[in-house]
């Protein structure tokens, strides 16, 4: 059985034929594998219990011509490449970039369609950043209030004494290791809370809900605010705050604050546990042009014809808040780079930002440029190629606009 297949070599027959062979099958613990996740990214429904994101009524218009630029050549950082070379590379599913006001690129392949949802990973944090800032916006949630003001059983947990603000940035001091391939990793468990993976024979008290797993997270290694650590169960802290906070649900509230009013084509939808909590740090599944227009409501800073639906003033922090903290994974990838309210910045000194998740999720807003820049993927390993895979794919967006911007 091949490791993977690029899209230029033959797809493995996963999930094909009646019945489907053994070895084709999902694996129990294993849909985010080589090759089965060039099948089951684009296929979420079929792996795990899901939730819609309901559009809304009308469509934020995304004009534009896609442009040939299949041969545009440029120097990335694992070498010389071409634009559609660097594609096939980086297992892309679908790419597209949006420049002063129109389609420039938009590309699909592996069988991914305009209308099909891909699961975005990590950047599902930065859509519920977005939530979340709807919310500190009408003054429901204060960023500098304690997480216990508003989910009292937070305080029998590591994040007692932390504050909102400290959840958003990721510098409260809960351990959570986030290594993606180790079965005894706080983040597998959280896997299993979801329901994305059994419980391996060998896990002591697997979590029954993602809120069952939080509240058994006790212990600390550092002071709240010392240092920053990116750990994905801080955004399900977040939106247990914004559900006590409001209320509401995350699922409805989500579609009611941030996808409905930025005109989204597709519905969304969402991996959720047995209480139906959504899994809001990295099970949104969406379509690569509702996730253009996700940045394009960054990029016009939170306003989508006028309305304003994400408060200018978080758009702000997130491009020029408090950038102090950051670790050496963070500047391994961007050496002058920082994370605010669940948002990697290249560049503390300039306004870009980035959403990020692991296999080759990207959007890159660049208001300087007028930019917003979407890559959903399918790469064989989690992280290890991110570096590469990430440069190279934003040295592409560069000679693309140079060569037809």
């Amino acid at each position: 059985m091949p490791v993977s297949y690029r899209n230029s070599e033959a797809a493995a027959p996963v999930m094909q034929g009646t019945p489907v062979p053994p070895e084709w099958r999902i694996p129990p613990a294993g849909y985010d594998t080589p090759p089965f996740n060039r099948w089951t990214f684009q296929n979420m429904r079929q792996v795990a219990r899901t939730a819609d994101i309901p559009r809304g009524a009308t469509v934020w218009d995304m004009p534009g011509a896609a442009q040939d630029v299949d041969d545009v050549r440029f120097d990335a950082p694992s070498g010389p490449t071409t634009w559609a070379r660097m594609l096939d590379d980086t297992y892309t599913d679908a790419t597209v970039i949006w420049h002063d006001g129109r389609i420039l690129v938009e590309q699909y392949f592996n069988g991914m369609t305009p209308r099909r949802q891909h699961i975005v990973f990590s950047m599902s944090k930065s859509l519920t950043s977005a939530v979340a800032g709807c919310l500190i916006g009408d003054g429901l949630i204060d960023p500098a209030a304690p997480v216990t003001g508003y989910v009292p059983d937070l305080a029998r947990t590591a994040w007692n004494g932390a504050s909102v603000q400290q959840v958003l940035d990721m510098t409260t001091g809960v351990v959570f290791d986030e290594t993606y391939d180790d079965p005894g990793a706080e983040v597998w468990r959280l896997d299993v809370a979801a329901g994305l993976r059994p419980a391996p024979p060998d896990m002591t008290d697997p979590p029954d809900t993602i809120r069952d797993l939080i509240l058994w997270l006790t212990a600390s290694e550092a002071e709240h605010g010392a240092r920053f650590s990116y750990r994905s169960i801080e955004t399900e802290v977040l939106s247990m705050i914004l559900e006590a906070a409001t209320g509401q649900n995350f699922i409805p509230m989500m579609s009611e604050r941030l996808w409905a009013p930025m005109g989204a084509e597709e519905d969304a939808f969402i991996v959720v546990d047995r209480a139906e909590f959504g899994l809001s740090d990295g099970g949104i599944c969406a379509s690569l042009r509702d996730m253009a227009r996700f940045g394009r409501l960054l990029l016009e800073d939170g306003r989508r014809e006028g309305r304003q639906i994400v408060p200018p003033d978080y758009i702000a922090d997130i491009r020029a808040g408090d950038h102090g903290l950051f670790d050496d994974h963070g500047r391994a990838l961007f050496p002058e780079g920082r994370y605010r309210n669940m948002f990697w910045i290249p560049d503390r000194d300039r306004p870009g930002h980035l959403c990020l998740g692991i296999h080759g999720q990207h959007v890159w807003v660049d208001p300087e440029r007028g930019l917003v820049a979407v890559k959903l993927s399918s790469q064989p390993e989690a992280v290890s190629d991110e570096k590469h895979h990430l440069g190279d794919w934003m040295a592409g967006v560069d000679a693309v606009l140079a060569a037809h911007g």
